[in-house]
């Protein structure tokens, strides 16, 4: 038992005898001015592998951190910081800066002199609901169809009724033929229904067919007269 903890006490003095501790320092802007803007925050390694809490100056310390390449994030409520690789060597390392999901390898060629920490927006977690717009309702394209059509049912009949003899005379034509021309197509005759609406004039109405008992009263009176 005595052996084990003196095996134990020997492969953590080595241990520690390589790790580093990763210090750094938080530099407040206008989007976090201070400590107390920041609130509850800590600086983590690999997602909270290794952690490390900030002090009041804005400075932070992750004690020994074994060699290795791991990437520094902030774990903040309401500000949003950058992420940065850090190469832990045997007696310091290096960071450089690192953008959200790419590859580890191959490392960035630029290296930054020391961790330093800024905000770079702020958490938005409430969306205030919008109020009712009159003019963003009727730019609207289906909103401002449906008022046209609204204003022209109440306007015609009063364009209608102001129309000179020969105008009204040309709407009836034309209403003639999109009629003709919509029961045509109604029944699939699509030549017929192009036709209707290029021609000049509408075809002129069919006469009734006359009926039997004119045809032979008119005979009766003919041979009376005889």
């Amino acid at each position: 038992m005595f052996a084990f903890r003196v095996l134990f006490a020997l492969l953590s003095f080595v241990l520690s005898a390589f790790a580093v501790d990763v210090t750094g320092r938080f530099h407040w802007n206008d989007e976090c001015p201070d400590i107390h803007a920041l609130g509850p925050a800590r600086v983590v390694l690999d997602a909270g592998k290794l952690n490390g809490s900030v002090l009041r100056d804005g400075s932070f310390s992750i004690p020994d951190v074994p060699a290795g390449t791991y990437i520094l994030s902030v774990v903040s409520h309401d500000h949003a910081f950058d992420h940065l690789r850090i190469d832990v060597l045997e007696s310091t390392f290096e960071v450089r800066p690192y953008s959200v999901g790419t590859p580890l390898n191959p490392a960035s060629s630029i290296v930054l002199p020391q961790i330093s920490l800024i905000a770079r927006a702020k958490h938005v977690y409430f969306v205030p609901v919008d109020s009712f717009n009159l003019v963003a309702m009727f730019q609207n394209p289906m909103m401002l169809m449906l008022l046209f059509g609204g204003v022209m049912v109440i306007a015609m009949p009063y364009l209608m009724k102001n129309m000179d003899p020969e105008t009204m005379k040309d709407f009836k034509e034309q209403q003639v033929k999109l009629s003709q021309m919509q029961s045509a197509m109604a029944s699939g005759d699509l030549k017929g229904g192009f036709s209707a609406l290029i021609a000049d004039d509408p075809p002129p109405p069919k006469a009734l067919p006359a009926s039997p008992a004119g045809s032979k009263k008119g005979n009766n009176n003919s041979k009376k007269r005889r």
